[in-house]
């Protein structure tokens, strides 16, 4: 159903169902759709609500129809994860589509979200199908096992899945060393084991500092 056409644009086959998309990232299609914009990610009331407390901010539409549509935002690089009954935690500023198999939440994140800029909560989206999450410049994923744990930048995280908790710790960014950190440095440790999603560049955010 989800196919990458080039790594920047996403290509959907519909057959009748229907997906889920970041609001506005429709950029061609054949065939017909009908387009509706979900209020608070699709999650009536409660997400909206929730998503305005939190500072969680996704807009999403919904696609239907038979056809092609093709999706992308701002020439990101966009990587497709597949699930199958496990959850996804994303970035929202990084979520651009799923598939009807998958329901979209949200997933209380504490500091690392606040750091970011991003508000205390982060979308979540579990079941089974596809989801396609962007980056800026293409993304590596990285191994989380119980013996070796991660330690990331809160700028360029993006998404993680699998058993895995997180904790946070301070610590030393690049930023420190060129004399742009505005405060004490902190990370994101992961421990357990699945896998992290991260970019080659850092969010224009306070990020790592605080």
């Amino acid at each position: 159903m989800f196919r990458l056409q080039g790594s920047k644009v996403l290509a959907v086959e519909m057959t009748g169902d229907a997906v889920k998309a970041k609001n506005g990232s429709m950029v061609a299609y054949d065939g017909q759709m009908d387009f509706k914009k979900l209020s608070g990610g699709g999650e009536g009331i409660r997400g909206m609500v929730t998503r305005r407390i939190t500072g969680e901010q996704m807009t999403l539409m919904e696609v239907k129809g038979h056809g092609t549509c093709w999706f992308a935002d701002r020439a990101s690089e966009i990587n497709l994860v597949s699930l199958q009954g496990d959850k996804l935690f994303v970035e929202s500023s990084n979520l651009l589509a799923t598939d009807s198999g998958l329901r979209t939440g949200t997933s209380f994140t504490g500091m690392r979200g606040a750091t970011q800029g991003n508000g205390l909560f982060t979308t979540t989206i579990e079941g089974h199908g596809q989801a396609a999450i962007m980056s800026d410049g293409p993304a590596v994923v990285l191994r989380v096992t119980r013996q070796y744990p991660l330690t990331v930048d809160p700028g360029a995280y993006i998404a993680h899945q699998g058993n895995l908790s997180q904790s946070f710790q301070s610590g030393v960014t690049f930023r420190t060393f060129m004399g742009e950190g505005g405060g004490e440095a902190f990370q994101i440790r992961f421990e357990g084991d699945g896998l992290v999603y991260v970019q080659p560049s850092e969010r224009n955010t306070i990020a790592g500092d605080v």
